[in-house]
């Protein structure tokens, strides 16, 4: 017979043992794999009525129980099916054991069996989900462990993005960085991931990897790049993270071609999101973290033009107290490097505040702060460019000449306040510079008469090394203060 809530019953064949296995994916939370496992639990004795085993394959999670040994290894949790109500209730001693007659076994309730599977089912998914929500934990605490980045804790093998990727193929090549390659890839279950594969002749190694991977995996936020996985295995080492179809903001704004499609309400769009995530990294995350290398090519796109930073392998961590320190190791672009931070080695959230006011100047005006005038009368920088228009009481002359034609229409308000407060982030002095909070109350702010007057930028110098003043009085070179710094001896 078969019960109406269990397992298939005979009187000849009790049923004596059951084995169960459950499995969650390694990327979700606790709270959610409860969730997921109890649903299954919850649905499994109507949909296996009347069936010796069964198994569940949901989208995250999977169950599945037979009767018989179908996985290798020893169990995790074992557990005896509680006794019948019929014995538990009785108050008499229990008779020496006897071999069982067969009129006894046909009297014995075919409830019995039904209670003592539906509780011995509920305690092994309860205590697996226990057991799994230990070893998640456990995982975790081991994940971010220095020392324990190896080929036990890998999250893809190198297989799986071998096939991925065709091998590496040339074709699906998306771009080169100080770090490596990056490939597209699509995995099995057609999802499209980026891999970023580290040159065995790469200047950084597997301490930038591991640096990259352990900041990351702590982050989450809209306009962060989200990091899948790593693999290291012998001489190869990749990071993998979801693949954003625009790619990065360089080839967008540096394109003559492609410059069109950013018109200023995406350009806007975009400095608000890199604000957003830079004010996470600096104020809201569990973690404090100087990026360091904040620039247009670590600024990736997704398919609506959301901006997400990417390229932690360079970041620095600070406690909740710190708010500055001093590096022997100096890393970054130039360009975008604070002119303390290049010279003394100063660290501090200053520092990223910096390269985002370049990096706004280089969204305003569609030029690379590297990129040198090829006419006499203007400056060979884009700071300098910037700075002589300001002063010059011309500060729209800069916008970029693909917005001119921008359908939506270009807002001078939203220019001159992204001018504004870009050349407040590029002040030599950083105490002078807006913190990333300020910058987002600017950006909310329709009013610019409230915003402080900018002082000159650092590394501002006249075309040619020409050291006649502006119309405006303004000198053609900037004070260098630190000649004049007071050094103190170690």
């Amino acid at each position: 017979m078969a019960s109406g809530d269990g397992f298939t019953s005979t009187t000849e064949d009790m049923v004596h043992n059951i084995y169960g296995v459950v499995q969650c994916t390694p990327d979700q939370a606790a709270a959610a794999c409860r969730a997921c496992l109890e649903a299954l639990r919850v649905d499994m004795a109507k949909a296996f009525a009347g069936r010796m085993g069964g198994r569940f394959d949901a989208v995250w999670c999977n169950l599945r129980y037979e009767t018989f040994l179908f996985y290798d290894g020893d169990p995790t949790v074992r557990l005896a099916a509680s006794p019948s109500p019929s014995s538990s209730s009785s108050s008499s001693p229990l008779p020496s054991p006897s071999p069982p007659l067969e009129g006894k076994r046909k009297s014995r309730p075919k409830n019995a069996a039904i209670v003592v599977v539906s509780v011995l089912a509920s305690l092994v998914v309860l205590l697996s989900l226990l057991s799994f929500y230990l070893w998640r934990k456990l995982q975790a605490k081991q994940y971010t462990n220095h020392n324990d980045i190896d080929s036990g804790s890998l999250l893809f093998d190198l297989a799986t993005l071998r096939k991925a990727t065709a091998s590496f193929a040339e074709y699906n090549k998306l771009g080169h960085g100080g770090f490596g390659a990056v490939y597209k890839g699509f995995l099995p279950d057609g999802w499209e991931i980026a891999v970023k594969r580290l040159d065995k002749t790469s200047g950084q190694g597997l301490e930038q990897l591991r640096n990259e991977l352990l900041f990351v995996a702590k982050l989450r936020h809209n306009n962060l790049a989200k990091l899948l996985g790593v693999c290291i295995k012998g001489e190869e080492k990749l990071l993998i993270y979801e693949y954003l179809p625009n790619r990065s903001l360089d080839t967008f704004l540096f394109d003559p071609e492609k410059r069109g499609q950013l018109n200023w309400e995406t350009r806007y769009q975009i400095i608000h999101g890199i604000a957003r995530g830079l004010l996470y990294l600096h104020e809201d995350s569990q973690i404090k973290i100087i990026h360091r290398d904040l620039k247009a090519s670590n600024v990736l796109l997704d398919a609506n033009m959301n901006p997400k930073i990417s390229d932690f392998g360079l970041a620095r961590l600070f406690d909740g107290t710190k708010t500055a320190s001093i590096t022997n190791h100096v890393v970054g672009t130039l360009g975008y490097m604070a002119p303390e931070y290049a010279v003394l080695g100063h660290v501090s959230v200053k520092l990223d505040v910096y390269s985002f006011g370049v990096l706004v100047l280089e969204i305003v005006t569609g030029r690379r702060n590297t990129d040198v005038s090829g006419e006499v009368e203007e400056s060979n920088s884009l700071l300098s460019y910037v700075w002589d228009h300001w002063v010059k009481g011309k500060p729209l002359e800069i916008a970029d000449a693909s917005l001119l034609g921008d359908g939506r229409g270009l807002s001078d308000m939203e220019l001159l306040k992204c001018v504004h407060f870009g050349l407040l982030c590029v002040q030599e002095n950083p105490v002078d510079r807006p913190t990333m909070l300020d910058i987002l109350i600017m950006l909310h702010d329709v009013d610019t008469n409230s915003f402080a007057a900018p002082s000159k930028p650092a590394f501002t110098f006249a075309h040619g090394g020409n050291t006649t003043s502006s119309s405006q009085g303004v000198a053609a070179l900037s004070a260098n203060e630190v000649s004049i710094s007071e050094f103190v001896p170690r």
